[in-house]
């Protein structure tokens, strides 16, 4: 026998698989995602006596059918890659509809191990379960299990010791369909042959032929077996009176219906569980939607009100790191490396890990949310209004999340199961307008528009975002993302205590894979944005000149205080330059006919460059743009010079761009690593801008022509 055992997890969600998961592999496990797909794979490591174990959580499924990239990363790993044993686990107190999944388990010939999970539940709902009778019927042994309290964990490895012990004495467990569609599976084996059939057996390929599974029909491509099938199903349909695959499920259930009634007993009659008494508000159609709102907005605030303070002291670190780098040079120093540590490096990197609390906080109230049963709730209730724009009702929640930060809402789209719906939240999630654009809104608005007006132009900016977002995700589905909707099956599961470690994981989990890409892909692009803004420099008769300007100044009679304003604006002014002879600031000037048609000229273009770093940089790149130093969306002298050069038009415009357009680059490199391609990414970046591009020029130019500045 092997020393070390391959384990797959599987079972429907909700199930508490993942709880398991994390009892039996504690932090010994290594997220990523299966090759080709956005489904995520865990593996995690355990030691039990003298056998090593190797454990595969597969996506949470209802069945083996391959309807989702759920179903078909769950199956095809069971199939090809061959794991010695499979664990199924159950959730004991919904049995017939858990059992679906293990029959089709069953007929895969893996050996099997099933875990009666929630047995706890089970008990206090009045199920008697005879665990020898069912064990019997299902050709697997049978372990009762409470994850949340971590009651039979070691009976559970011991039980996939025992089955990877006997697999080679084992053939699988075969149910028998009636003699109308046995005879038929029959005819379909008798002229099956090739690799397939010896990698996942005769019985097995046949069914899911019988079944007109599209990815096996696919595989099988022979027009003698298809010309078999076709004759098959047709048979069967004019004798039973339906398709094949509904009357193998329907025989399939027919055999849990039986095996349950002969080993499951109800001792007790509860008419109304606590999660009924609990949903009798929380989906009710009158309070279902403020309940909802309510909770999402109690995460925001916390989310956002117990970030600040660890934001405020991730920025302090990075600023007074700045400043000890800096401080290996004299002051004054143009030193590029310098540059390089303090403005490109650290200066990038720690703008977007200052965003790690909020990240850190949001995924631990969702998961909270998630395994207390409260977020399949929340898809309930949304699910009427998301489905008019063609999305799943969990859609809303990446969505709302936007509203803070981009990021965290993309990485949200996990709780989706569609890949349709999954990269359609991620496309249009940005136009949800993130936090990082209101100190664009708050420079801006002030500046242009009278004090009864600020309230009303925010409101019209937000709103502007959310309509877009809703036309956008109905164009989408319309047309790039058409297609057949999945099944998919809305189940209610009931209350649970959510478990510390659970949360916990899954919190680390998120929070660890966005600070990987904060040192990998967000480390590469701040260099190279620092890079722009920097190369290729002032030439040195122009250094020089300024250089003179501050020394005159210095060798003047002015007073400290106005010698410092002077050396500052000359400093200002050589900043403005700098950025002027830069690449940003050369494309930006190179941009600059195409910009004009949105009111832009060369300094707000070169200001939305860096802004591609982060959206809120805009405002201190229009500081230094307009030789104006250090500025933020509070500085007066910022807005007094942009009302001086710009029109409350192209204020608005210029609100207008930075919302609809290209994310900052933490997004692009989110949704990359969430899509699994940057093809995806690349689509949101060029069609955003291109959006953005084409709505503010129709702005623009229809507010000229009506003459409104």
């Amino acid at each position: 026998m092997k020393s070390k055992l391959v384990v797959a997890l599987a079972g429907n969600p909700n199930s508490g698989k993942t709880t398991i998961f994390n009892n039996l592999t504690g932090a010994r496990q290594h997220v990523g995602n299966y090759p080709g797909v956005t489904v995520e794979r865990k593996e995690g490591y355990r030691r039990h006596e003298d056998m090593e174990f190797k454990f595969v959580d597969l996506p949470g499924t209802y069945s083996l059918t391959a309807y989702s990239a759920e179903e078909l990363v769950a199956r095809n790993f069971i199939v090809d890659e061959k794991p010695d044993v499979v664990v199924d686990i159950i959730d004991s107190s919904n049995l017939e509809r858990n059992l679906y999944l293990t029959v089709q388990l069953m007929e895969t010939g893996v050996p099997l191990v099933l875990a009666f999970n929630m047995s706890d539940e089970a008990e206090a709902r009045g199920y008697e379960i005879d665990i020898e009778k069912l064990s019997r019927f299902f050709g697997a042994p049978i372990v009762k299990t409470v994850g949340h309290k971590r009651e039979g964990m070691n009976e559970l490895l011991d039980a996939v010791v025992s089955a990877a012990k006997e697999m080679a004495s084992r053939n699988g467990h075969v149910l028998n369909y009636g003699h109308e569609i046995e005879d038929e599976l029959a005819k379909i084996e008798g002229i099956l042959n090739g690799p397939l059939v010896d990698g996942c057996g005769a019985r097995w390929l046949a069914l899911k032929l019988l079944e007109n599974d599209r990815e096996v029909r696919a595989k099988v491509n022979s027009t003698e077996i298809d010309a078999q099938i076709a004759k098959s199903a047709g048979h069967l349909e004019k004798i039973l009176g339906d398709p094949p695959e509904t009357a193998i499920a329907a025989a399939r259930y027919g055999f849990i219906s039986g095996a349950c009634q002969e080993a499951v007993r109800s001792t007790i009659e509860i008419r109304h569980t606590v999660s009924d008494r609990i949903d009798s508000f929380v989906t009710n159609r009158l309070l279902g939607i403020p309940i909802f709102l309510g909770l999402m907005y109690l995460v925001f605030s916390l989310t956002f009100t117990l970030g600040e303070p660890p934001m405020d002291w991730i920025e302090g670190f990075f600023k007074w790191l700045g400043g000890v780098i800096g401080g290996w040079w004299p002051e004054g120093s143009k030193s590029l490396l310098k540059s390089l540590l303090v403005d490109g490096i650290i200066g990038g990197v720690g703008g977007v890990i200052v965003f790690l609390p909020n990240i850190l906080l949001l995924f631990l109230a969702i998961a909270i949310l998630e395994d207390s049963g409260y977020m399949a709730r929340a898809a309930f209730i949304m699910d009427r209004l998301m489905h008019k724009i063609g999305l799943h009702g969990k859609s809303f929640i990446p969505m709302l999340i936007g509203f803070g930060c981009s990021v965290p809402a993309i990485m949200a789209t996990r709780t989706l199961e569609n890949r349709r719906d999954r990269l359609t939240t991620m496309l249009v999630t940005p136009l949800m307008s993130c936090g990082a654009r209101l100190p664009i809104y708050a420079l801006i608005i002030p500046a242009f528009f009278p004090q009864a007006w600020h309230g009303p132009m925010l409101w019209i900016i937000y709103v502007i975002g959310i309509l877009l977002a809703v036309l956008s995700a109905k164009l989408l589905r319309s047309t790039i993302f058409k297609g057949e909707s999945v099944p998919f099956v809305m189940e209610l599961p009931p209350y649970r205590m959510p478990t510390l470690k659970g949360v916990l994981i899954h919190m680390w989990e998120r929070g660890w894979l966005y600070l990987r890409k904060a040192g990998t892909i967000i480390l590469g692009i701040s260099i190279l944005l620092w890079a722009m803004t920097t190369f290729p420099g002032l030439p040195d008769a122009e250094t020089t000149r300024f250089e003179k300007e501050r020394q005159a100044v210095q060798a003047g009679n002015l007073t400290e205080a106005a010698q410092k304003e002077a050396v500052a604006s000359i400093d200002n002014k050589e900043a403005e330059e700098g950025l002027q002879y830069s690449i940003a600031g050369r494309i930006g000037q190179t941009l600059e006919p195409v910009l004009k048609p949105m009111g832009f000229d060369w300094k707000i273009g070169t200001a939305l460059i860096g802004a591609f770093a982060a959206k809120e940089v805009f405002v201190a790149q229009m500081g230094i743009v307009h030789a104006i130093g250090e500025a933020d969306e509070e500085s007066e002298t910022l807005r007094e010079t942009l009302t001086k050069t710009y029109t409350p038009l192209i204020g608005f415009c210029i609100m207008l761009f930075c919302l609809i357009s290209a994310p900052c680059m933490a997004t692009i490199a989110v949704t990359a690593r969430e899509s699994g391609s940057w093809k995806w990414a690349m689509l949101q970046l060029v069609g955003l801008t291109a959006l953005a591009y084409i709505l503010t020029v129709i702005v623009f130019q229809a507010g000229s022509l009506l003459g409104i500045g």
